[in-house]
């Protein structure tokens, strides 16, 4: 940086101070816990929290959420699980016996169906964020009950709104119904890019039913395979 141009930035700063201080600003001063404190107001701005903060802090107002009874037959809370910086987000409809049992999403048979699909695209479990419209069991595995779904869509809301992924990947008919609205049948839905909000949804299968269906998995994998290409642009 030449003399000349380090002068100019001096007045600059010199002119900036001087604004400041005519307007009642006689400093500022960093606080231990990384507070920036403003000395003319006593107003302190808490820094930008992380994305992992955030969740781990809704996560736990997820654990002390009993507005639904299924939450009393609950043994864990499947608060979902991956990257907070996913650019694809999974969701399924609720979790079921072993999601349950191990506080994790899609660990079942259907989920390590999930697994081996995402990985067999070239990436990695850990690469995603994959959660469910509801974040406790119903009993006997049944269809979440509307009520249900108004209490606990919030949560997903906010796991949204925290992570920002490219693409949404609903898993089923019920999720894709949730986020978009809708009564249209997942024949229908699946296959296409929705707007959410202005991220793009892309509704598919249910990884259990593809279990009960196998001569669907060819489909998809090539659902998952546009979800994967639009995310990287191709």
């Amino acid at each position: 940086m030449g003399e000349e141009e380090l002068s100019r930035l001096l007045n600059q700063l010199r002119e900036t101070l001087v604004y400041l201080k005519e307007d009642g600003v006689e400093g500022f001063y960093m606080e231990s816990e990384g507070r920036v404190k403003d000395t003319m107001n006593g107003r302190e701005k808490p820094k930008a929290r992380s994305k992992e903060e955030l969740l781990e802090e809704l996560k736990k107002e997820v654990e002390a959420c009993f507005k639904c009874e299924i939450a009393k037959s609950r043994t864990n809370v499947v608060f979902g699980e991956g990257s907070p910086y996913a650019e694809i987000m999974f969701v399924g409809e609720a979790p079921g016996r072993e999601e349950d049992l191990q506080g994790r999403p899609f660990v079942g048979r259907a989920g390590r169906l999930l697994t081996m699909a995402i990985e067999s695209l070239g990436m990695r479990r850990e690469d995603v964020f994959i959660g469910n419209i509801l974040k406790c069991r119903p009993p006997g595995n049944r269809d979440p009950l509307p009520q249900e779904i108004e209490n606990c869509e919030p949560f997903l809301e906010r796991q949204i709104e925290i992570i920002k992924p490219k693409v949404i990947c609903t898993l089923g008919a019920y999720a894709a119904k949730t986020l978009l609205k809708t009564t249209a049948p997942i024949t229908i839905l699946r296959g296409k890019f929705h707007d959410y909000k202005g991220i793009k949804l892309f509704p598919t299968y249910h990884p259990a039913f593809i279990l009960r269906n196998p001569h669907m998995k060819r489909q998809f994998i090539e659902d998952l395979k546009k979800v994967v290409e639009f995310v990287k642009g191709v």
